[in-house]
């Protein structure tokens, strides 16, 4: 998931941001109303999670007001340290799709963000991704290689998906320092190689076929033809 998260107390969204991160998701972070609205209204995001009381002007209600009178349905959670039922209703009745109250579990807010996914999720939506024998579920988080479970940790989780929704395409380093690690410059270590080789180890050493390739001077791909990948080599 690509999350949003509208949270101006440092703690609080360091604790979410950095949970989510763990769990193999991409964070956005805005510590206001007005930058909390100018990126849900100019990126996509699976959810968003709304602080209720911001400072300055727009608080977390006026931004999901916002967003709906522009057709912005993107599930939102409403964090709020106001628990009055009252509180509540004004929340869902701005346009929220869930509310919890703080202080909270990280696992019941994750647990929540996963249902309000799926719940936006449309009928006939992509929920496997398959290379040759070799399938993701998105919505269980399972994968498979031919009968053959494979165990991954979140960020392999999230570097796979990455690959595979990009199959027969050579994708670069930065793009997975990217759109994997969030990082929006080189930080110069071997991250991306290091989780490289884990990750072809655990998808392609016990296979007839490697899948994950790396293409020299470029990148690397995940393909069930070889002759994609003329120049590469394993």
């Amino acid at each position: 998931m690509k999350v949003l998260v509208v949270e101006d107390n440092e703690r609080v969204a360091r604790f979410v941001t950095k949970g989510l991160q763990e769990a193999g998701h991409t964070t956005d972070h805005a510590e206001n109303g007005r930058d909390g609205l100018f990126l849900a209204a100019s990126e996509r995001y699976d959810v968003i999670v709304m602080d209720r009381m911001l400072p300055g002007s727009i608080d977390g209600l006026a931004i999901i007001e916002a967003l709906r009178k522009a057709g912005n349905h993107t599930p939102i959670l409403i964090l709020s340290a106001l628990s009055d039922v009252d509180e509540r209703i004004k929340g869902l009745r701005a346009g929220g799709d869930d509310y919890l109250t703080k202080p909270f579990a990280f696992g019941e807010l994750l647990a929540r963000l996963d249902a309000l996914a799926r719940r936006r999720r449309p009928d006939g939506a992509e929920t496997t991704l398959e290379v040759g024998d070799l399938r993701m579920d998105l919505l269980s988080r399972r994968v498979l290689r031919g009968d053959r479970t494979v165990q991954l940790q979140p960020r392999e989780f999230k570097l796979l998906e990455y690959l595979m929704r990009h199959a027969g395409q050579v994708v670069t380093r930065t793009m997975l320092l990217e759109n994997v690690w969030d990082y929006h410059f080189d930080p110069q270590t071997n991250v991306v190689d290091v989780h490289i080789s884990k990750l072809r180890q655990k998808i392609d050493t016990e296979a007839e076929q490697p899948l994950l390739k790396t293409v020299r001077s470029a990148g690397y791909m995940i393909s069930a033809e070889p002759e994609l990948a003329p120049t590469g080599e394993r």
